[in-house]
């Protein structure tokens, strides 16, 4: 409908450039909003303001010279009016809106997909946890997030890839293999002494049993460093396969595993540092290698390469990233911890070192989950290092219930995540309620077809004056924003958006069907409605796949 909107107000200026009441031939961005108050209207546009300086006009009176020459032969609206200081305020007629349902129905699954992306190649890098120990409820979060985020982005339109950054090399894959081993040795009988350092999880102990019963004790007879570095490679194998079917559990797959070790193994590192240094950017002082991080608003430059040779964090991130914009992307999307939000300005700076746009990194931060047990607060972790596990959250509320529940705030604020809730079977619980819109929906439409009811296939075929409720046109008017809900989620990397769009268009329907009865003694409404309720369901399952979650038929 914007859409429309844009085209009508751009070719009334045309009309008035043409005819001389308006001087500038400008045309700029036309803006369509949905007022505060439905009184004044469906849509407003404050073009009339932008306009008044260059043409010299109060807006007022740019508003109504633009209001003269719109296209009203079509019927497209009962009203057009301006308001205030310059707003040009749309009533849009209601056979446009149902005529609209039209193309929910021929789009059918397609519905709401845009080609705003254009093509452009995105990778999404998300969830990307060491391989040190399971996956835990915040990875939860951020699995969601991305998934869906990548899920968009494609609906809107973009190339996307999804990818998984394995941080396999450093210190923790080192205490990894220290922890495991100390383990094996324990339950081989030998006294030792666990630091507080070490990863402290019965899952240590679990991987330490396996090696006993695929190897024996054979490994004692190693080099504490041999036997340390296999235990690192052991472990780590075992723990990524686990985060990979936990992940799969939670419907989230990858395109691309990328282990962090392969960037030092292919000279990725050195060749990122080498191009950074010849830029300027990285510079040597007392033995080590600085990044000049304050050149883009970091407090502090920050170390690359230590005194003693040893790389940081940093100098991969500088080289995955490097090795990222060399595969031709246009965007890189990092979803992150939010605890990270001051390493964003270090690694922007890092592309633009690069020679990108530092927007060319999109960052998305993902807050802490606080969980609750009907409102009473769960135990997050203990001394002993055991925590929830995302596994355990999904084998409890299932999940549909776990990927909306991460999904029904924006990702930058604190999440309750309530189990007690995301098991209910009530109003009360949002997927339940999303969910069962859908399958009560699909029960009515089950029942007309076993009445013989025969449901129209477009729009055209209805009697347009049948439809015209409050409840039926607030529905439809909702359908309706479905596209701009997408384009405008995925151009600001907020995927909640949908989970709002579709508890509000499920509240809608519910109080459209406690008011008003479907298959009735009219059989012109009867189809109508029939009509406008297979379009509501189909915009729900449309919005529910794009979360990665079930459209169940009955509940």
């Amino acid at each position: 409908m914007k859409v429309l909107l844009r085209d009508i107000i751009r070719r009334g200026l045309e009309g008035c450039y043409a005819d001389g009441t308006l001087q500038s031939g400008l045309i700029p961005n036309i803006v369509i909003e949905k007022p505060a108050h439905d009184e004044h209207g469906d849509f407003a546009t404050n073009v009339a303001m932008h306009l008044a300086r260059v043409e010299k006009k109060p807006p007022r009176i740019v508003a109504e010279i633009l209001v003269g020459h719109l296209d009203t032969a079509a019927d497209i609206f009962t009203k057009v009016d301006v308001a205030g200081p310059g707003f040009i305020n749309f009533h849009i007629a209601n056979k446009v809106w149902i005529e609209y349902l039209q193309s929910i129905a021929r789009d059918g699954d397609a519905y709401g997909r845009s080609r705003v992306g254009a093509g452009k190649k995105v990778q999404v890098e998300f969830v990307s946890a060491n391989p040190t120990g399971p996956l835990h409820i915040g990875h939860g979060r951020g699995a969601a997030t991305g998934d869906v985020l990548a899920s968009i982005l494609s609906a809107a339109g973009f190339d996307v890839s999804r990818e998984y950054y394995i941080n396999d090399a450093g210190n923790q894959m080192d205490t990894l293999g220290k922890s495991i081993y100390l383990r094996y040795k324990e339950l081989l009988a030998h006294e030792i002494e666990f630091p507080a350092t070490c990863y402290q999880g019965s899952y240590i102990k679990d991987i330490a049993r396996d090696a006993i019963t695929k190897f024996g004790d054979k490994h004692l007879l190693l080099p504490e460093t041999e036997a340390v570095a296999f235990f690192s490679k052991f472990g780590g194998d075992i723990i990524l396969r686990g985060i990979e079917k936990d992940l799969k559990d939670f419907g989230v797959a990858f395109d691309n595993w990328y282990s962090e070790q392969s960037l030092f193994d292919g000279g990725k590192v050195n060749e990122a540092i080498e191009l950074m240094r010849e830029k300027g950017l990285i510079y040597e002082d007392e033995g080590a290698l600085w990044f000049r991080t304050t050149d883009f608003g970091d407090d502090k430059d920050r170390v690359v390469v230590r005194s003693n040779g040893a790389t940081t964090y940093f100098a991969s991130d500088i080289a995955y990233h490097y090795d990222k914009f060399g595969r031709g992307l246009d965007w890189v999307v990092d979803v992150w911890g939010a605890d990270h939000h001051g390493y964003v300005p270090r690694l922007k700076g890092v592309v633009q070192g690069l020679g990108r746009n530092p927007d060319d990194l999109r960052v998305v931060l993902v807050q802490l989950v606080s969980l609750l047990r009907d409102g009473v607060p769960v135990s997050m972790s203990t001394r002993s290092g055991e925590f929830v596990t995302l596994k355990e959250v999904v084998d409890e509320v299932g999940r549909d219930a776990a990927r909306f529940f991460f999904l029904m705030r924006r990702s930058d604020s604190q999440l309750d995540f309530d189990l007690e809730l995301a098991k209910r079977q009530s109003a009360d619980n949002p997927v339940y309620y999303v969910q069962y819109a859908h399958a009560r929906i699909c029960s009515i439409l089950e029942s007309a077809n076993e009445k013989g009811l025969v449901i129209p296939a477009v729009s055209g075929e209805i009697a347009r004056r049948e439809l015209g409720t409050p409840e039926e046109m607030i529905m439809i008017k909702t359908l309706s924003t479905l596209p701009e809900v997408v384009e405008g989620s995925a151009l600001s990397f907020e995927p909640h958006r949908i989970t709002y769009f579709l508890q509000e268009l499920a509240g809608q329907f519910h109080s459209f069907y406690n008011k008003n009865r479907v298959i009735g003694e009219d059989p012109e409404l009867t189809l109508a409605r029939l009509f406008l309720l297979k379009c509501t369901a189909q915009t729900l399952k449309n919005g529910l796949c794009m979360l990665g979650i079930s459209a169940p038929e009955k509940m």
